[in-house]
């Protein structure tokens, strides 16, 4: 197989396959016009995970309830998932987007800020949280990172960052929280996935969305970027309005 074949196979068995790989965030390279994009889905199996949508305004995305009456715990699943700085676009499935932003702002490091966060506190899940830093102030480079319970001891934090070289045009570098459906849900492990992201932006959401199981599926926002690192539309499918 070539690269692209891996990388719809890749799709097909993690994505179209699987009903449950929770959150997820592609970061890739578009395959006209020298532009980069990244993609963000969530899902959701609880009433709290399903009422949520998501918002934007500008390199702005967040995550909102639909209904407030229903909220339980609004700490996981209200958050900003994207926000950008000149030339830098980050992205994630939970409010460490907001620590990497502010770390990135003072002068920290990527790797550095997140080294303050644990996985998420949702015992007995341990949902990882997951992040991607896409940099294009000069050579592009891609970030990412998971935070996992430790497999002895889930009290434990273990923290991995990846820094894969530029993906091939048509293609880019995925992390999901799950491996699939269970209880309790196996947390992402081995090597960030290499999908595609072949088209216009349209085309990539519409790609994302549909293979996203349809009962558990919530929203997927599409960011399309620019060589400069310049956020040039960002499109949102939504369950709930």
């Amino acid at each position: 197989m070539n690269p692209l074949d891996n990388a719809r196979a890749a799709f097909a068995r993690h994505l179209k396959q699987n009903p449950y790989p929770g959150r997820g965030l592609v970061l890739g390279r578009m395959d006209r016009d020298e532009h980069w994009v990244i993609v963000y889905f969530i899902m959701g199996r609880s009433v709290n995970s399903r009422n949520r949508r998501f918002v934007c305004d500008g390199d702005r995305l967040w995550t909102e309830p639909v209904d407030m009456s229903r909220v339980s715990d609004p700490s996981l699943i209200i958050y900003d998932a994207m926000l950008a700085l000149p030339g830098i676009q980050i992205v994630s499935n939970g409010d460490q987007t907001t620590t990497v932003y502010n770390a990135l702002k003072e002068g920290t490091g990527f790797t550095e800020s997140l080294a303050t966060r644990e996985r998420e506190p949702d015992s007995p899940n341990f949902t990882p949280r997951i992040t991607g830093m896409l940099d294009l102030r000069g050579e592009p480079a891609v970030h990412l990172s998971i935070l996992k319970a430790n497999v002895s001891n889930p009290s434990l934090t273990d923290r991995t960052t990846f820094m894969p070289s530029p993906p091939a045009p048509g293609t880019g570098y995925c992390l999901t929280t799950y491996m699939g459906d269970g209880d309790p849900l196996p947390s992402f492990c081995g090597e960030p996935l290499v999908l595609p992201v072949s088209g216009s932006a349209s085309d990539i959401q519409t790609l994302y969305w549909d293979a996203l199981h349809v009962e558990n599926r919530v929203s997927l926002a599409v960011k399309e970027i620019d060589s400069t690192g310049r956020c040039i539309r960002l499109l949102i499918s939504n369950v709930h309005g």
